[in-house]
């Protein structure tokens, strides 16, 4: 059986390695799990192996907000100590604690 240990965790700021953009980390799945139409649109010398941790993240960049899916390989903690922005970021979690990270604001089953 594979077991994937995530490195990042829920309500962390994260930022891509390769394109200018941060996000909050919402939802973790241990290896791939998305469609293969989007995983053929990714460069083939550019595409993430697909047995590691992707990560679905409240997104922004200079020009706007999103959801962005993205491999453990192609992120970094955000060290810059700012919050983020994205207007669905209060559904899920509470207030910036400063240090990089949103508590959840909802419970587990």
């Amino acid at each position: 059986m594979l077991k994937q240990n995530a490195k990042y965790t829920l309500g962390q700021i994260v930022r891509h390695r390769k394109h200018p953009f941060r996000g909050v980390i919402f939802d973790v799945d241990p290896e791939f799990s998305n469609t293969e139409e989007w995983y053929d649109n990714i460069p083939e010398g550019a595409r993430p192996r697909r047995d590691q941790p992707f990560y679905h993240l409240l997104a922004e960049n200079d020009e706007s907000y999103y959801v962005a899916y993205v491999s453990e390989q192609n992120l970094t903690p955000d060290m810059t100590g700012e919050p983020v922005d994205h207007p669905d970021l209060h559904a899920m979690f509470g207030d910036y604690d400063g240090r990089g990270k949103y508590p959840l604001q909802f419970d587990f089953n």
